[in-house]
């Protein structure tokens, strides 16, 4: 295993240095040229292990093992963008303190490379699946998923599989995400221009504003910068279904301005939830909300709002609470709850490969984060993040431990035999 974890951490290492974040996209590459590059890349990579591959006109691509009823193994190979706050080249691939640094270390390049070696590891041994393996590789997971809408269109999806994209030990359901933009009009706005945010998931690390007059010591007190004629904030990113764990960005620069009724109302609306929609709540958690990015434009400011609704709560109520805000919107993106029994046979047998491989108890859990396993008809997330960890998915100086690859390669490996022998 020794020898997978380190031909892993230098495929891992490798793909990191190319920024596969949501690009500028043209017919041949839909989601830009750094996607496209990182499939090929990692579909190359496959093919010389001797695997089928397919690259689905780079949306999607696909390394298949096995033949019989299909099971998926879902990753991506696209990542959010850097933002700011790295103390790491976030596109360097480094690998020292015994972690390798980058965006998508974690989130997901580092789990789809590690099920990759996983499935080397079996055919190395001779083991022969009396399944068909599919491991799928999408470049659009974290900005729409126009990735698996392509592949459902040229392809056929499993109804069965995990996605190495959550946590540990496993999760049997996963929040709805509801992402809106907002639109508040201002006859005039006490701004010029009002800048924020590189990514819906993401919370706004970064907001900048050109104020008609500036008040030096308002500024001061907002824990504002001055650059020339603008006021600007660094806050810290973090996943939007975990905003607490970031620093949002806008809601300094906003209350800068709070003496304006206009703005006073966009804070209470956001930022104190005067419509009460995080009061939702259920076993999967409480209803999030994290306003993400921002742009002012011709009289208007338009705010994207990352919720995520428990898994319960109809989708309905959760829109009735955002219609008693009484603000223009339109819905960017919206994927239902994933939801299944602790005890059913797929997390039953995901939790005792956990157990086995680590000797940790494994109780399924619920998270807020989004994965491919909504993408099947009986999916869960799997990994990578064992409980404990220091959250690093979408924030600054994203890693994986070095030794943490060998371990994701021996419980994938150990998943895929049990599931598909």
């Amino acid at each position: 295993m020794e020898r997978y974890q380190e031909e892993a951490v230098r495929a891992i290492s490798d793909l990191v240095k190319t920024d596969s974040s949501l690009a500028k996209g043209t017919p041949a590459m839909p989601f830009g040229e750094g996607a496209a590059k990182c499939l090929a890349d990692f579909l190359a990579l496959a093919e010389g292990m001797g695997f089928q591959v397919t690259n689905y006109d780079n949306y999607v691509g696909e390394v298949v093992f096995g033949e019989g009823e299909e099971f998926a193994v879902l990753c991506h190979l696209d990542v959010v963008p850097a933002g700011e706050g790295w103390t790491h080249d976030p596109f360097g691939g480094e690998v020292s303190e015994g972690k390798i640094w980058g965006r998508g270390t974690t989130d997901d390049k580092g789990p789809a490379v590690c099920a990759l070696y996983a499935m080397k590891a079996l055919k190395d041994e001779g083991f022969v699946p009396k399944k068909k393996i599919k491991l799928i590789v999408g470049c659009n997971e974290e900005c729409g998923w126009r990735c698996i809408e392509h592949y459902n269109e040229v392809a056929h999806m499993p109804e069965n599989g995990f996605s190495p994209d959550a946590d540990f030990p496993v999760i049997y359901a996963e929040k709805g995400i509801l992402q809106l933009r907002l639109h508040f009009d201002f006859d005039r706005a006490p701004f010029l221009y009002f800048q924020g945010g590189s990514a819906p998931n993401m919370v706004c690390s970064y907001c900048e504003v050109l104020p008609r007059s500036i008040q030096a010591t308002r500024a001061e007190n907002c824990g504002l910068t001055t650059r020339g004629k603008k006021l600007i904030y660094f806050g810290k990113s973090a996943h939007a279904s975990t905003p607490e764990l970031g620093v949002n960005a806008m809601l300094p620069v906003l209350s800068y301005f709070e003496r304006d009724p206009g703005i006073k109302h966009v804070i209470d609306l956001l930022f104190r939830d005067a419509c009460g929609l995080t009061q939702m709540k259920d076993e999967t958690g409480s209803l999030t909300m994290s306003p993400n990015m921002a742009k002012f434009r011709k009289s208007q400011l338009q705010i994207v709002v990352d919720i995520r609704y428990p898994a319960s709560i109809p989708y309905e109520d959760v829109i009735a609470a955002v219609n008693k805000m009484g603000v223009r919107y339109e819905t960017l993106n919206h994927q239902p709850p994933l939801y299944h029994e602790k005890d059913g046979a797929l997390c039953k047998a995901l939790s005792e490969v956990f157990e086995e491989c680590t000797g940790q108890k494994a109780e399924p859990i619920a998270i807020g984060g989004g994965t491919y396993a909504r993408a099947l008809k009986n999916g869960v997330g799997f990994g990578p993040e064992f409980p404990g960890d220091e959250p690093v998915a979408h924030q600054p100086d994203e890693y994986i431990l070095v030794d943490r690859v060998g371990t994701l390669i021996k419980i994938y490996k150990k998943a895929l035999e049990r599931l598909t022998k």
